[in-house]
């Protein structure tokens, strides 16, 4: 019997999420395992067909547009299977990935942990509460050079405002890695400031 386990890969843009979630899929590959790589059908920034870090690694994956649609794809034969930008897959999402796991499908996922406010980002606590293993990487301040915990929107070259969409795909051009002391978010009211 197959024992299923979750494992996440968090952290800031820029951090590397998507290089190790391709690192961990091509070992899988090497040892001949049965893998499918999913991603959102939202995340357009590279190749529509394709997982592609910033480095330009790149895997050949299957578009979802509904998380259920996961369960198109897997089979009793599958081994593992790789989701990027979990981030912004629908509600459903967890309840999917537990009833993987409890085939004994290994899931490795990768995504952001807090949105561009600095606030947890969807499904995304959740998963970090029920996953066996988290890795939470951080990238380089943009600003400072130091560990870099967050990720800054820009619009016109300034800090976003609180009250912005959410969801703003992009990359280099729309966001930056900032450490807490360079992180700013325009219009946030905290409660004890």
């Amino acid at each position: 019997m197959k024992i299923g386990r979750i494992e996440a890969i968090v952290g800031p843009m820029f951090a590397g999420k998507t290089e190790e979630l391709l690192r961990r899929l091509k070992r899988m590959e090497y040892a001949h395992k049965n893998v499918i790589l999913f991603k959102p059908d939202i995340d357009t920034r590279y190749e529509e067909s394709y997982v592609v870090s910033h480095n330009k690694n790149k895997s050949l994956c299957v578009c979802l547009k509904k998380s259920v649609d996961m369960f198109n794809y897997v089979t009793d034969k599958t081994d593992a299977i790789f989701i990027d930008e979990f981030q912004f897959l629908d509600d459903e999402s967890l309840d999917v990935i537990i009833a993987l796991k409890r085939r004994g499908i290994r899931i490795v996922l990768s995504g952001l942990d807090k949105d561009f406010r600095g606030e947890p980002f969807g499904v995304m606590p959740n998963v970090l509460a029920l996953a066996d293993e988290v890795l939470k990487l951080r990238a380089v301040c943009v600003k400072c050079g130091a560990d870099a915990n967050c990720t800054q929107r820009i619009i016109n070259n300034s800090p976003a405002s609180y009250n912005d969409p959410i969801i703003l795909v992009g990359a280099t051009d729309s966001y930056e890695a900032r450490c807490d002391a360079c992180f700013e978010i325009k219009d946030k009211k905290y409660k004890y400031e």
